[in-house]
């Protein structure tokens, strides 16, 4: 692989790279599907490594305890062979409230109620809470941080922790970008509260993960054997480097207008550019991926 911010390779298939690994940690809104359907050459992708032998432990920024995932991947078409097991911010995140009695806001959309099973005693009006959790923006659809403003300087006054549950500040759902809890965090945090992170690029999501893979495995696995599969530099390249594995970046997922892939395939040229200015680099880099 690559040594740190060097150039890396664009591959167009993971056969030859699977061989250097046991454990993969994969995202999954970006690379196994785009909001809308599966991308079956992911899941075949992943269904080879495991009949190899590897392990592979999707790991989401998606708010809500892992078992939830799991009928929505099969609505969108993902295959059950793609996958070993789950991890998601939801479960960082219901261990984080498990870890305090303060009574908490929600904020987010009404889909992620799972996420509070069990803890539903605990909360409180706005007004009446110490901590936000976030679990995303109420109407994504058509809100924008901006709209959460004044109850951000108001949280901030008030000195509230806010616990993200998602800290993606976007997703592409289709062709449509959709703003995520992490872009109220970013700007919570720009405001000088305290947030606590609960999925990538942070080390708890990260630990969770490799404890289900070893599990499985019956093992350790050195961290020079695991790979993060994952289409944001922000979380997934950066969270990769952080806990010291390496990262394949794929590319047509939420940078996919950022390195002009609306008009032509992926080059070394297109990524260099995209790169120059990033403070991550990935070890390798694919289109989308497939075996």
């Amino acid at each position: 692989m690559p040594l740190p911010n060097a150039m890396p390779p664009v591959l167009h298939g993971f056969a030859a790279l699977a061989p250097r690994y046991d454990v993969i940690l994969c995202d999954i809104w970006g690379v196994l599907h785009d909001g809308l359907k599966a991308h079956p050459g992911a899941g075949d992708a992943l269904k080879r490594f495991r009949a190899g032998g590897g392990t592979v432990v999707l790991v989401s920024n998606a708010p809500r305890p892992s078992e939830t995932v799991v009928p929505h991947l099969d609505q969108l078409g993902v295959i059950r062979e793609a996958w070993d097991g789950i991890v998601t911010s939801g479960d960082v995140t219901r261990a984080m409230l498990a870890a305090t009695d303060e009574p908490y806001f929600w904020l987010g959309p009404d889909r992620d109620a799972p996420l509070f099973d069990g803890f539903t005693d605990r909360a409180a009006a706005f007004e009446e809470a110490r901590m936000i959790v976030c679990s995303g923006l109420i109407d994504d659809t058509r809100e924008t941080p901006a709209d959460y403003a004044v109850m951000l300087a108001s949280a901030r006054q008030r000195s509230m922790r806010f616990l993200c549950a998602n800290p993606d500040l976007i997703v592409e759902r289709g062709n449509e970008i959709i703003y995520c809890a992490g872009a109220l965090a970013e700007a919570y945090a720009g405001l000088g509260g305290e947030v606590l992170w609960a999925g990538k690029p942070h080390k708890p999501v990260y630990d969770a993960a490799l404890d289900v893979a070893a599990s499985m495995r019956k093992a350790d696995t050195p961290l020079s054997r695991v790979l993060a599969i994952g289409d944001a530099l922000r979380t997934d390249v950066a969270g990769a480097r952080g806990i010291g594995i390496d990262s394949l970046f794929i590319a047509r997922g939420i940078h996919t207008h950022e390195l002009g892939l609306a008009d032509g395939p992926l080059t070394d040229a297109r990524l260099a550019a995209f790169l120059a200015d990033a403070p991550e680099h990935p070890s390798a880099a694919m289109e989308k991926l497939v075996w």
